[in-house]
């Protein structure tokens, strides 16, 4: 499994495909104003921008709102500076848990993030107390009816994929960061569309929280801090034994 439960990789699968339109616009938007900033403008000359405004496209995200957060990166359009920021934070039974975040006003991120967890059992930890334990990698995530695995696995891994793990309803592609934007065109030009395209922090070890008071706030917990209007992503090391929430 690569070192990361199947729990969390079927959360993360819903919360591409349900996650709320109006929060999903906003986040995506930055990051795409960041490519075109770091980048260029051109999502031809630009993969990171590519898969992004493909991205937005597979979300139902109006042309009008992808083209000004392309302006807006490549200065065209006036704005406030975005940033990216990440936070690391403890939850019930000491998971770690990282928060990726994309926004235009750092104290009210910080704010909201210090207090979802300290609210709800967590706390914020200091820079590089959790992120020793996580890798970085690009991950796509695919549902099972938009390709055949052997397909999939051909395309993946003539193009450096790392893994390919087959779930019930999807399938999850591994890669190093390196090789994100190369197999995301890959797929692209196969006709195969992740429902989510990403870099994530994939934990190379997972705390297991059996107590299910517990594992139901620790899944409260990431849910409320995904909701946060700047939170691009939450990554966690949980895993939960499993039955443990079917009831």
């Amino acid at each position: 499994m690569s070192g990361h439960s199947k729990w969390a990789t079927t959360k993360r699968h819903k919360a591409a495909i349900d996650a709320k339109r109006g929060k999903i616009f906003s986040v995506i938007g930055k990051e795409i104003s960041l490519a075109a900033r770091d980048g260029g403008g051109d999502p031809d000359f630009n993969p990171r921008l590519r898969t992004l405004v493909l991205k937005g496209k597979s979300a139902n995200m109006p042309a009008d709102n992808i083209e000004r957060a392309i302006k807006k990166g490549t200065g065209e359009l006036g704005g406030t500076a975005i940033e990216e920021l990440l936070y690391e934070g403890y939850g019930p039974s000491g998971v770690g848990i990282i928060i990726e975040v994309t926004t235009d006003n750092k104290n009210r991120s910080a704010s909201d993030v210090r207090s979802t967890l300290t609210k709800n059992g967590g706390k914020l930890a200091g820079t590089g107390a959790l992120t020793y334990n996580f890798k970085r990698k690009g991950q796509f995530l695919i549902g099972s009816e938009k390709c055949e695995e052997d397909s999939l696995m051909e395309v993946a891994l003539d193009n450096d994929a790392e893994d390919v793990i087959v779930e019930n309803d999807h399938f999850e592609v591994l890669c190093e960061v390196v090789d994100f934007d190369k197999l995301s065109q890959a797929l692209c030009e196969s006709g195969i569309e992740p429902d989510s395209a990403e870099l994530v922090y994939v934990p190379n070890s997972l705390v297991k929280v059996e107590d299910e008071t517990q594992a139901k706030q620790v899944l409260r917990l990431i849910e409320l801090l995904d909701d946060l209007e700047d939170v691009k992503s939450v990554h966690s090391n949980y895993d939960v034994e499993e039955g443990l929430l079917e009831s």
